[in-house]
């Protein structure tokens, strides 16, 4: 009977692959399949980006230098630049923008932590509540806000008829031709906002809330602490991070608003520009100019709101991380 070595020096003379070296070659195989299925997504995911990411923003930057007319382009400078400046609608537009983020903030910021805790809290029905709060989510924007639009209405509009029954004076509501800080279209914009899109930050402030080791509160109500103290010194700076990333997340996104004040108000303005928005402006200028529409004006105001917030979203990270430092 042939030993182990006199098998292996035959296998060698004839050519035959060692158990050892197959069994390696077929790790490196399994290796490279892995690798190229893997560099296979991550090409497509960017090719995806970029073609429709990449290539729009770089296209909006040259059209922004340039002015066509008669089918003729040429280059324009900074003429666009100065005409958005000038228009005195560009002003009221930020200023409307700045309000809506500011009021987002202040509500649609806090409303969702505060409801996340309510829930954490309960110890009945958490999934039953879970879907009510997410169910707006869901619903298409469009319809979310043409229930809103019917709602607001001041002849038979929901809100207005309960406002009687309890003898209280009515409202215009989105209608309301008011320009000051804030105004009431403004105010009942950032309402419907709020209820259309707080339902996914509940549900990750929430499963943030139940990631919090409970050995904490319990130490804490042993040393007398309310619920207010509890939110301040153990919820607060235990989602810390998650509140900074929805904050930021959350100014770029309300700095963005459109749809909203465009259904509410039926085109976007509303009484005396009371909200317009950045990108309504940028829409007016693109498409509803009568006659006038200048993609040029539009893709130079949009390079002015992707510098302000590629500004501020650059600062934030910034200070977080001079913070955490």
């Amino acid at each position: 009977m042939a030993d182990l070595g006199t098998i292996r020096r035959a296998g060698a003379r004839t050519g035959a692959p060692s158990p050892a070296r197959s069994r390696a070659g077929d790790r490196l195989a399994a290796k490279a399949r892995r690798n190229v299925s893997a560099h296979g997504f991550l090409i497509g995911a960017v090719l995806c980006f970029a073609f429709f990411s990449w290539y729009p923003m770089g296209r909006e930057i040259v059209l922004s230098f340039q002015k066509t007319r008669l089918g003729v382009t040429s280059w324009a400078g900074w003429a666009n630049y100065e005409r958005i400046f000038h228009d005195p609608t560009f002003w009221t537009a930020w200023k409307n923008t700045i309000e809506f983020t500011v009021l987002a903030l202040i509500v649609g910021y806090a409303v969702p932590f505060f409801v996340a805790i309510l829930l954490n809290e309960l110890r009945h029905a958490q999934g039953y509540l879970r879907c009510l709060v997410y169910l707006p989510v869901m619903l298409p924007p469009t319809s979310a806000l043409l229930l809103f639009a019917y709602f607001y209405d001041p002849t038979y509009g929901l809100f207005n008829d309960i406002l009687r029954h309890l003898h209280l004076p009515v409202s215009q509501w989105v209608q309301s031709s008011g320009t000051g800080i804030p105004s009431m279209a403004m105010i009942s914009v950032v309402i419907a906002a709020t209820w259309m899109n707080m339902g996914g930050a509940t549900l990750i402030y929430l499963a943030a809330l139940q990631n919090i080791p409970g050995e904490l509160y319990e130490a804490a109500e042993l040393d007398g602490a309310g619920l207010l103290r509890k939110i301040r010194h153990i919820t607060i700076p235990q989602t810390r991070l998650i509140l900074s990333m929805l904050l930021l997340l959350q100014i770029v996104a309300t700095m963005q608003m459109f749809v909203e004040a465009f259904i509410l108000t039926n085109g976007g303005a509303g009484v005396n520009n009371n909200t317009l928005s950045v990108v309504n402006l940028i829409y007016q200028y693109a498409f509803a100019l009568s006659g006038a529409s200048n993609y040029n004006s539009a893709s130079a105001l949009g390079v002015v709101l992707m510098l302000v917030l590629a500004v501020f979203s650059g600062g934030y990270l910034w200070l977080t991380r001079q913070t955490d430092r």
